[in-house]
Formats: C-alpha cells, structure tokens, sequence
C-alpha cells in the first residue's frame, strides 16, 4: 500500500498537469478562459499546493488527516464553480445571462471587493462551450477531476498511513 505521503505527491502532480494542460489550451490552442475557468483554476493551484505541502512536511497521522480534510475542501469548492459553468452552459439561450467585460478589465477598473462577486458567478461567457472531448465540455472534465481529487484526499481520512521519518 502506498503511502499518504505517495497519495499526496500524487494529487500536487495532478493538479500541476491540470494546469499545464489549461495553460496549452489557453496559449497554445487559443482559447480564453472564462471568469469561472479562472476561478477553477484558483482552486486547482490552490488543491495542488495544499497536497504538496503535505507531502513535503510528511506530517504524522494527525496531520495527513488535517492535510487531506483541506485538501478536499479545495477541491470540493472548486467542483462547486465547475457544476455552476455546467449549468450556466446548460441554460436555454434565451436564459443565458448577458456577457460581461474580460476579467483583466474589471480588476484594473474595480476593487476586488466589487469585481469578486462578478468573477464568482460568472456570465454568458461562461455558457459557451468552446471545447469538448467526447461531448464533455472542460468543465465537465474539470469537474470529474476535483471528484477524483477530493475522494483521494478524503481517503486519507480513513486510511492515513506515514511513510516513514
């Protein structure tokens, strides 16, 4: 059996491969990322470095369980943003909200405080579907991943195992 410490090593290298294959596809295939694919991106970093602290630290039981509990929550969140763009994007088009300015726009002409909320929800440029493999939007594909993220990370509630001083 594979250590907690191996388990988190592998969800930081997931997550690291998330991002490189959302960084080609921005650059390399030309697509711009909508306010809630930034944000799901914010939560895959954020998954990603919680885990390689964990497997950095290689803490005692307590910790792997600590580290998996906020582990999961990232990746939970972040699942919660990806099943709002599938439903943006499962909206009859008359019912699609009204598209709003890029995002670089609204954090260089707003606070934060005011251009959070906006970022949040989304508009109706999160309610295209500018890719899809298989009829899976990214979204879709992102969202299977944060499952997969978090039931690894929640298992290292129930089965942490140290790898060792």
């Amino acid at each position: 059996m594979s250590s907690s410490r191996h388990v988190f090593f592998l969800i930081a290298a997931a997550c690291l491969a998330m991002i490189l294959v959302a960084l080609y596809m921005q650059h390399g295939m030309g697509l711009t990322p909508c306010y809630l694919c930034i944000v799901q991106r914010v939560f895959v970093i954020s998954t990603g470095v919680i885990a390689l602290l964990a497997f950095v630290h290689n803490p005692g039981i307590l910790g792997i369980r600590i580290y998996g509990a906020l582990t999961a929550l990232s990746a939970m969140a972040g699942s919660g943003f990806s099943i709002r763009q599938l439903w943006l994007q499962s909206l009859p088009e008359d019912q699609v909200p009204a598209c709003g300015p890029p995002a670089d726009y609204l954090l260089d002409s707003f606070s934060l405080s005011e251009s959070l909320p906006l970022l949040l929800r989304g508009d109706g440029n999160c309610a295209k579907v500018e890719w899809s493999l298989f009829g899976v939007s990214i979204a879709g594909w992102v969202l299977m991943a944060f499952a997969v993220l978090a039931l690894s990370a929640l298992w290292q509630l129930w089965r942490p195992r140290r790898a060792g001083p």
